[in-house]
């Protein structure tokens, strides 16, 4: 576990990530990172626009089929 401080930027409030972590996640300037909640806390992960891409198709086609995706779960 890694504890991080909250540190000014600017007009903002900022975490600077020490290099341990950036090179556990193979992040480099001008990554981004995606900050999701959990019942634990908060869960920090590297943004992955081919997912995204595959999670919107997904979304789309969830909706589309909601009727039959009803019937498979019964």
């Amino acid at each position: 576990m890694t504890t991080l401080k909250l540190t000014q930027i600017g007009n903002s409030l900022g975490v600077i990530l020490p290099k341990e972590l950036l090179g556990k996640f193979k992040l480099e300037k001008g990554d981004e990172l995606i900050v999701s909640e959990s019942p634990d806390g908060f869960n920090l992960i590297p943004h992955d626009s081919e997912f995204e891409k595959e999670l919107k198709a997904a979304e789309k086609i969830m909706r589309k089929r909601r009727n039959v995706l009803r019937e498979l779960a019964k």
